[in-house]
Formats: structure tokens, C-alpha cells, sequence
């Protein structure tokens, strides 16, 4: 388990949507420090907030940021776009641009804070996926969700012996301007924040944030034909 109070935090993407929830509930929980990045970031005018450039997809970009935020002991990788093509008509320079920010956007944020996290204690890291890492039918997103999901699950295995919790969420629908022209139940974004915090805290390694991730991961006992997706994730 990781304590939040007393901790810096690096949120990738957290100046809007989800990131930003995480960052005012990493407040709420005493974060002395939130790093929050943006491609073009903001100041927060909130002190204790630290706004700063980061394009994930830039090798660069991450060790620029890594340089700054030497003092973290948790990572939130919450960056990513969004890319719903069908496989077959994608073009695959498209998808190839979906895995390059969705996956090894992470990759490179995990290799880059994976000393600063050993060397500030062990700490946590947070990897945000999708209720599409299970349910196929959503294109080169889905894929690079998947892809996301075997991702985390490796690198549990390789932070353990520096002693990095590693935590993956999965959530559908969440209220956030991605997806706000779409009349669907949505997530609430700071409730989604609080129980992956509080899954840090508890020292657990997986979060399903809503009903709709719940029902999909039990179905992957069963037939891969049942795991077809419908509408219903970020």
C-alpha cells in the first residue's frame, strides 16, 4: 500500500477530464504536490498543482519531465487518445498512432519514473485502461486498451522487487468533455478518482470502477464470442 498523504504525484493528462479529478482528489488526500501535465499545460492557480508540458509520444518530452519531477512516489499514466476506426478500415498509420500515445506513451513514463519511484521509496503507479481492454469491437482503441491492460500486468511483475505497487482501473462511460455530446449513463469522474486512490491506499493491484467493467471481466471465463462489444466505454 501507498500513503497519498505527505506524497508528489505525477498525472499525466491532468489538467482536464479524469486527470483532473485525480488531481483535486490527490488534494483532498494531502498530496503536497501534483505534477499535472498537458501537451500545452495551464497553471492551475492552485500552488500545490505544478503544471507542465508532456507529449507522450515524444521520447524527449518524457525525459524533459522526468528531470523536473524527480521527487514523485506515485505515477497516474491517465494520457491517451481516443481512435475508433474499424480495424479493417483504419488506416494503419492511424493505429499505429493510437498504440505510439496509448501504449508506449506509458511504456516510455514507466521506464523513465521507474528509478525515481525506487529511489523515492517504491510508491505506486497507476495505469488508467479502459472497460475495452476485455470487450472486443472497438477498433485500434480497444486493441491498444488490451495491449495496455498485458502491459500493466507485466510491469507488476517487473516493479515488484523494487517494491512499486502497480494498480490498473478499467471503467466504462466517464462524464468527462471526451465523451460529453453522448446521451449515455456516465461515470462520475471524481468517484471513479476516489476509488482508485483508495485502491493505492488499500495496497490492491486492480480497480473496476463500474457495473459494466464488473459484468465484462467475469465474462472472460466463458466464450470470446460473449466479449463483443457494445457502446459503453472511454
Amino acid at each position: 500500500m501507498t500513503t497519498i498523504k505527505g506524497a508528489t504525484v505525477l498525472v499525466t493528462g491532468g489538467l482536464r477530464g479524469l486527470g483532473k479529478a485525480f488531481v483535486e482528489q490527490l488534494l483532498e488526500l494531502g498530496a503536497v504536490k501534483v505534477y499535472a501535465t498537458a501537451r500545452t499545460p495551464v497553471e492551475s492557480g492552485d500552488p500545490r498543482v505544478v503544471a507542465l508540458p508532456l507529449e507522450v509520444t515524444d521520447a524527449a518530452s518524457v525525459e524533459a519531465l522526468a528531470k523536473l519531477a524527480g521527487d514523485v512516489s506515485i505515477v497516474i499514466n491517465n494520457a491517451g487518445v481516443v481512435g475508433q476506426s474499424a480495424l479493417l478500415m483504419a488506416d494503419v498509420d492511424e493505429a499505429k498512432a493510437t498504440f505510439d500515445a496509448n501504449v508506449f506513451g506509458v511504456l516510455r513514463v514507466v521506464q523513465a519514473f521507474a528509478p525515481i519511484l525506487a529511489a523515492n521509496g517504491g510508491g505506486a503507479l497507476v495505469n488508467i485502461h479502459s472497460v475495452l481492454s476485455w470487450a472486443a469491437g472497438s477498433g485500434s482503441y480497444g486493441a491498444s486498451k488490451a495491449a495496455v491492460w498485458s502491459l500493466t500486468n507485466s510491469l507488476r511483475i517487473e516493479l515488484a522487487g523494487q517494491g512499486t505497487q502497480v494498480v490498473g482501473v478499467h471503467l466504462g462511460y466517464t462524464d468527462t468533455d471526451m465523451i460529453s455530446a453522448l446521451d449515455v449513463p456516465k461515470n462520475d469522474p471524481s468517484q471513479v478518482a476516489r476509488d482508485a486512490l483508495a485502491a493505492v491506499e488499500n495496497g490492491e493491484t486492480e480497480v473496476l470502477a463500474d457495473d459494466i467493467s464488473r459484468q465484462i471481466k467475469a465474462a472472460l471465463s466463458g466464450p470470446v464470442e460473449h466479449l463483443g462489444a457494445t457502446p459503453i466505454a472511454v
